[in-house]
């Protein structure tokens, strides 16, 4: 199993694919990498060489903010807008929806499990 930016990425998938399990890395951004390292992106992980994986894997630590350092960055701008107190920052730390869905019916996921009320 090849390991990239922390992360062990599956050996029986296309290159492009086994890079999506990396935190902040989706299927165009892999085929981007797959071409600025000069690897087909159809070719299995297991079958890459040592100089390939080096090559993707020094791509992804110069031109991209994956993992740790983007997941700090997110949780730096939620801070933020609460600290601000934007109205975006009050619906953060309410814990209810962000981007101006609904909530009368169907906000479940971020409202939790449904309060029950007593009926006479």
């Amino acid at each position: 199993m090849a390991r990239i930016a922390g992360v062990d990425i599956p050996r029986n998938k296309h290159v492009s694919i086994s890079l999506t399990y990396i935190y902040g890395i989706g299927r165009t951004s892999a085929r981007q990498i797959c071409e600025a390292a000069g690897v087909e992106p159809a070719k299995l992980v297991q079958d890459l060489s040592p100089e390939e994986v080096a090559a993707i894997r020094e791509d992804i630590q110069n031109n991209r903010k994956v993992e740790g350092a983007l997941r700090a960055e997110v949780n730096m701008n939620i801070k933020r807008l609460m600290d601000i107190g934007c109205y975006r920052g009050q619906r953060h730390r309410r814990g209810l929806p962000v981007r101006g869905q609904r909530t009368r019916t169907n906000a479940r996921t971020r409202k939790g499990p449904g309060k029950r009320f007593a009926r006479r």
